[in-house]
């Protein structure tokens, strides 16, 4: 491993540990403490639903999580965000992009190479239209890895127009 290597991993890993753990324990024991301390702490009639910082704790923990966990699941599953969030992941790293076409390629080829091979143990013959017809996936295959590369992005363009299909 290159040392150039060594010190952006380190710094994806660091960045991750801050932003997942760190900051988010931090920010929470913060918005607590501020909020009792400068709002909760000043209103009357707030101190009488929260007397203590421990019981507002224990209160806003025991709603927060659950309300969050809700919020979170929404996000994932039934949110159009998490559906841009995933497209932009494919267009911004062609790696990921290129595995899912390839493993999309490798599905259609597997499924003709099946159909095929049915045949073949049955007995039957293959029509010149079943040759054609493996030619043309072949050749198509062949100009598309051609073409493709990772700044051209022909691999985000055949997502695109294999889940448009899929939509229409």
């Amino acid at each position: 491993m290159k040392s150039g290597n060594l010190i952006y991993r380190s710094w994806y890993y660091f960045r991750n540990g801050w932003s997942l753990y760190f900051a988010f324990i931090f920010a929470a024991i913060n918005t607590l403490t501020v909020t009792y301390y400068l709002a909760i702490e000043r209103i009357p009639s707030l101190q009488v639903i929260f007397p203590s910082f421990f019981q507002y704790v224990l209160i806003v923990v025991l709603t927060g999580i659950p309300f969050l966990t809700l919020i979170g699941y929404l996000h994932w599953k039934k949110s159009g965000a998490r559906k841009a969030e995933i497209d932009i992941s494919y267009e911004v790293d062609p790696y990921r992009a290129r595995i899912l076409v390839n493993s999309e390629i490798l599905l259609k080829i597997n499924i003709n190479l099946i159909q095929l091979l049915t045949k073949i143990t049955n007995d039957e013959k293959i029509s010149d239209k079943e040759k054609d017809e493996v030619d043309k996936i072949n050749t198509e295959i062949q100009q598309f890895v051609e073409k493709r590369n990772f700044k051209n992005k022909l691999d985000l363009t055949y997502i695109k127009t294999e889940t448009q299909e899929e939509e229409n």
